[in-house]
Order: structure tokens, then C-alpha cells, then sequence
């Protein structure tokens, strides 16, 4: 009985000691200086002995409890008006000082790289907080702005003196929710910026913190896999049992994979989609800021490409052009868009060798060779108003896709001696030709992507927009050339139905997304419920968005089940779209989620438990 009446005793005994609890208002250390400024205390961890708070200026961060005071009695630090080491640290960017800056930049502050937190130990260390700057403020105080201009001329002298200490430092490793950034120049105005948290900015280059795809070692298997995968599938769907498990088939002479012709062929279409690009028709469209807060414009006439292309295509089929060159050299024509998209990759990496920093990508920033040329250095590659990536994005394969698929059509009646193609073959080319010019009428909302705003353009988009694209999502409709497959009507119904409720969902989650984007502040878009973050942004979780995190998503893979099926259930070769874009899109959402909880924190903890389910509702 005596034991068990001290066991409370015993276990009050051993937990830790909470000295401040939630709700509390108290005084707390702003990182990287001796300044203590009003917080409330949202939370406490007792594994890491961390305090969860929060600024008036709604910036987030854990604290130790020697970096907090009672506000009752609290005295604050005057200030010397001696160059001293002290006066430097009280020169720290804290919510107290900031000016109203973009909200651009301050969503960069406040995405800060989440690392753990630790107290220096070492001079060094300690010297660093001294000479660096910490930004993190996403909500600035415009009743500070005089303060801050009264002290710049002090600031400026200092910085001279520290910044050529800055690039010598290394950030300290063992901080949590704020990145270290070197002081610039403030008392100049300057173009609105979008900083990446991913990064320690120094003053010339840009380097990426975060590989994907396996990083460098995976660059390399990328860059030997994706070619011979699409070599693979090609010489397999020849076979009379075609199936992605089968051991790959002997490689025919090498003669047989070059034909002039074809290169030919390839060259002229692409350059008649430039010609189509640079026609002053449709409008002219801003993409999304850029770091340097510059917005690019953007030829949006898709559509009209589209149209003119299905003309000139129509007028060479009356005029006798034999189209089915395309499925019986398809083989050739493939190889033929290879290199082209090699060398184009060659040239864009050696080109970005000679860009600005600020024109980068964040990540095709890693400094290894490989990899950047793999993942793309540069960001926006252009000839003067010509956009390689966005053109190559959704002009030259995209397009091309659909001309194939109209080929293998025609294809099919020949080998199979019919009027009309089947049930199956018109279901797959029309619904890939809805999707294709979906895509273009609504060109805009590209701008809007991750290829766009994030990934530079290098072998990976050029490579997947002129090879993968074409020669692979095409293979539904090579498949049925020769692997017919016979369809009911009420087959056909179905099929077309769950079409349809894919292009819905699809089409009506990125028409949601698009217009948050472009103008979250519409009245159009008041009705939508949103999460609001520390950057100034706001989570979308109305509509499809509030059933899962990626609706988009959800209907792609719907209509992907809808190509699917019409080409039968014999072999799994016509279902490798299916599976493919299972595959990408899974470990799309792995990236987005990694990167969004990079930027918004709790926020997104917050959004998470509000919109559970990823891609299915109820699955995943």
C-alpha cells in the first residue's frame, strides 16, 4: 500500500516541469539576437523541452526555456549606442523592425526549412548569428516602417563590414523553423522577390538543398533507363503476345532503327508548330511571379495550333499522303525525336552554364553535372520571346500524339481490312483527343503547374515532352493495330460514362485551383472556405479540394481506366498508361507534400487533418 501511494509522487517527480503553459503571454528571445518581443505560447513538446509560439506578426518558432521571460517585471535590454558586437546583434531583422516587404518574400521567410534546433557550441557558431540575418517575418508591420528607416544608414555601414565574413560561414545545422539568410542591402528599393527556403542564398549562386528522383545517383538511371523503356515497350507491342513481363525481345539490325525520312519528318513538324507558336494569334498570358518578382508572358494560341495542325492534316490525307507511314515506321520516328531531344538538352544545359543565378532552377541547382542536366539548370530558357519549355511542354508532342493516334486508326482498317475503325479504337482516340484539347483550350492553367513554376528544363521535360508523351501514351492505339478488341454497345456506354465523370472531376478541380491562384481574393471566390498560413497564402479546401488533396489527380486516373479498358483485359501492355501514371503521380504527391510542409508548417498539418485522403477518397 505504501507503494502505491508514493507511485504519484514517483511520477510527478520524474516528468518535466512545465513552466509556461498554453495561452500563455510571454517574453520571448528573437533567434539571433538579445531582443525579447511579446509571444503567446501555443504549445509545449516535452521529448525536445521546445515551446511552440507565436509573434504578434504571426511568425512561428520553438524556443528553450532560457529564451523566455515573464512578461510581469520584465525590463527590457537598452540600447548602446557603442559598435559593439551587442549593437550589431540588436540590428536583427525582428518583427518589431520589419517593413511592409512583398508577400512574396515573406512566404519564403516563413517556409524555412524545418532542421532541429540547437544552442551554438562553438565561437564560430556564435559568431554567425552575429553576421547573418534572419528572415522570417510573414506579416509585416507597416507602423514600423519609420523605425526601420531611421536605422538603415547605421545598418548599411555595418554590412560592409560583415559581408565578406557572411560567405565564409556555414549556416548553423542544428536550427528548427527559420533559415539563416546573409543581410542585403535594404535601404534601396528593389523589385519585388520570391526567395525559396530551400536555399542559403549567398551573392552569386543558388544552391539546392533537396534532390529528387534519387538525386545524383539516380540521374544517371534515369538517363539510361527512360530510353530504353521506351525502346522496350515499342518492340514488344509487335509481338503476338505483347506483355510487360515478357524478357525483351531481340534487337533488330541496326539498320532498321535509322531512316532520313523520318528525321525528316520530325524536323518539319516541329518547326511548322514554331511557326504556329510565334503567329501573332491568342493572347498573350503573365505567368506566376518569378524570384525576381518579373511575370513572363506566355503565346497561349494552343488551340488555334491545334485547329490549323487537324487542317493541314486533313488536306494531306485528301491529297493521297499515306499516313500509315507513321505506324510502320514508328520504330524510326522514335529514334529520330530521341536525338533531337538530346541535343536540344545538350544545348540547354550549356546555355543555363551562362545564365543569371536568379534565372536558375532551384532544383537543377545541385552542382553536379549529371544531375543538373538531367533535372534542368535553368528555369525559363528563351530566344528572346520564345519559351522552349513552355512550347515544347504543349505544342510539338502533345499534338503529335493525336496525329499519331489518327494514324494507327487508319492503320487498323488496312492490316484489319475494315471500313470504319472499331468501337475500342475510336473510343481511344477520342477520348485522348478530348483530353489533348482540353489541355489547349484551357493553355493558360499550365502556368500554373509545378513544370512550369519549378522545374527547370533539361533532358527530363525535354525528353518526356517529345518522346515519352507521344511514343508512349500513344500505345493504347499501336496496341489495338494488331490486338483487335470487340465491344458491346451497353460496353460502350459504360465506358463512355466513366469517361466522362473523370474529365468532370478533372476538369472542374483545375479550373478551381487556376482561379485561387490567379486572384484568391476574387468575389467570384468568396464562397470557397480556405486555411490561412503564415506566408499570407491561404490553402484551398472548398469544393474538390475539400474531398482530397489532389482531385485533379483523381480524375486523370479515371480517365486513364476509361483509355484502359477498351483495349481488353488479354494483356497487361495496353494497361501500362494505367500503371505509369499511378507510378508519377503518387510520387508527385510525395513531393508536393514534402514542399508544402516545408512552406507552411502547422498550416499544413492543420490543412492535412482537414482533407485526409490524398488522391482516392477512403483509399489513399
Amino acid at each position: 500500500m505504501f507503494v502505491f501511494a508514493c507511485l504519484p509522487l514517483v511520477i510527478l517527480k520524474t516528468m518535466p516541469s512545465v513552466k509556461y503553459h498554453k495561452g500563455d503571454m510571454v517574453m520571448g528571445r528573437w533567434p539571433g539576437s538579445n531582443l525579447y518581443y511579446e509571444v503567446k505560447v501555443l504549445a509545449f513538446e516535452a521529448k525536445s523541452q521546445l515551446y511552440t509560439v507565436i509573434y504578434k506578426d504571426g511568425t512561428e518558432l520553438e524556443l528553450k526555456e532560457q529564451d523566455m521571460k515573464n512578461s510581469s517585471g520584465f525590463q527590457p535590454r537598452s540600447r548602446s549606442r557603442s559598435r559593439s558586437p551587442g549593437r550589431r546583434r540588436s540590428r536583427s531583422r525582428s518583427p518589431a523592425r520589419t517593413t511592409r516587404r512583398s508577400s512574396s518574400r515573406a512566404a519564403a521567410a516563413a517556409a524555412a526549412a524545418a532542421i532541429t534546433e540547437g544552442s551554438p557550441s562553438s565561437r564560430r557558431d556564435a559568431k554567425l548569428k552575429e553576421m547573418v540575418e534572419v528572415r522570417l517575418s510573414p506579416l509585416q508591420q507597416p507602423t514600423m516602417a519609420a523605425e526601420n528607416n531611421r536605422n538603415n544608414r547605421h545598418e548599411n555601414k555595418e554590412e560592409n563590414n560583415t559581408a565578406s565574413k557572411v560567405n565564409e560561414m556555414e549556416p548553423e545545422k542544428n536550427q528548427r523553423r527559420y533559415n539563416l539568410r546573409r543581410r542585403k542591402d535594404d535601404s534601396k528599393p528593389k523589385p519585388q522577390q520570391l526567395e525559396d527556403p530551400r536555399v542559403v542564398t549567398g551573392p552569386a549562386v543558388t544552391v539546392s538543398t533537396q534532390l529528387d528522383f534519387g538525386g545524383k545517383i539516380g540521374a544517371y538511371f534515369w538517363l539510361l533507363f527512360l530510353p530504353s523503356w521506351v525502346l522496350f515497350v515499342i518492340l514488344q507491342v509487335n509481338l503476338e503476345d505483347p506483355s510487360l513481363v515478357n524478357f525483351p525481345p531481340p534487337l533488330p539490325p541496326l539498320e532498321s532503327f535509322w531512316d532520313a525520312r523520318a528525321l525528316g519528318f520530325v524536323i518539319l513538324w516541329i518547326l511548322f508548330q514554331v511557326l504556329l507558336y510565334i503567329l501573332p494569334m491568342g493572347k498573350l498570358s503573365e505567368g506566376m511571379p518569378l524570384r525576381s518578382g518579373e511575370r513572363l508572358k506566355y503565346r497561349t494560341n494552343g488551340f488555334f495550333a491545334m485547329a490549323v495542325s487537324a487542317a493541314v492534316v486533313a488536306a494531306a490525307f485528301h491529297q493521297g499522303m499515306d499516313l500509315t507511314y507513321i505506324h510502320s515506321h514508328f520504330l524510326q520516328l522514335s529514334v529520330a525525336t530521341f536525338l533531337i531531344s538530346i541535343l536540344l538538352s545538350v544545348y540547354l544545359y550549356i546555355r543555363s552554364r551562362y545564365a543569371p543565378p536568379e534565372q536558375h532552377a532551384l532544383g537543377g541547382s545541385s552542382g553536379n553535372v549529371i544531375y543538373d542536366f538531367f533535372k534542368g539548370h535553368e528555369l525559363n530558357p528563351r530566344i528572346k520571346n520564345f519559351d522552349l519549355k513552355f512550347f515544347c511542354e504543349m505544342r510539338p508532342g502533345l499534338i503529335g500524339w493525336c496525329l499519331i493516334n489518327f494514324a494507327f486508326a487508319l492503320a487498323e482498317m488496312k492490316q484489319q481490312g475494315l471500313d470504319t475503325p472499331s468501337y475500342a479504337m475510336i473510343l481511344v482516340n477520342v477520348f485522348q483527343l478530348l483530353y489533348v484539347v482540353d489541355g489547349l483550350w484551357n493553355e493558360e492553367a499550365i502556368l500554373t503547374t509545378m513544370d512550369l513554376m519549378h522545374d527547370g528544363f533539361g533532358f527530363m521535360l525535354a525528353f518526356g515532352d517529345l518522346v515519352w508523351v507521344p511514343f508512349t501514351y500513344s500505345l493504347q492505339a499501336y496496341y489495338l493495330v494488331s490486338h483487335p478488341n470487340a465491344l458491346s454497345l451497353p460496353a460502350v456506354a459504360a465506358i463512355v460514362l466513366l469517361k466522362f465523370i473523370g474529365f468532370y472531376i478533372f476538369r472542374k478541380s483545375n479550373s478551381e485551383k487556376n482561379a485561387f491562384r490567379r486572384n484568391p481574393s476574387d468575389p467570384k471566390l468568396s464562397y470557397m472556405r480556405t486555411i490561412p498560413t503564415a506566408t499570407g497564402k491561404s490553402l484551398l479546401v472548398s469544393g474538390w479540394w475539400g474531398v482530397v488533396r489532389h482531385p485533379n489527380y483523381l480524375g486523370d486516373l479515371i480517365m486513364a481506366l476509361a483509355w484502359s479498358i477498351p483495349c481488353g483485359f488479354s494483356h497487361l501492355l495496353p494497361w501500362y498508361y494505367m500503371i505509369y501514371f499511378i507510378i508519377l503521380l503518387v510520387h508527385r504527391d510525395s513531393r508536393d507534400m514534402s514542399d508544402c510542409r516545408r512552406k507552411y508548417g502547422s498550416a499544413w498539418d492543420e490543412y492535412c487533418r482537414t482533407v485526409r485522403y490524398r488522391i482516392i477518397p477512403r483509399v489513399y
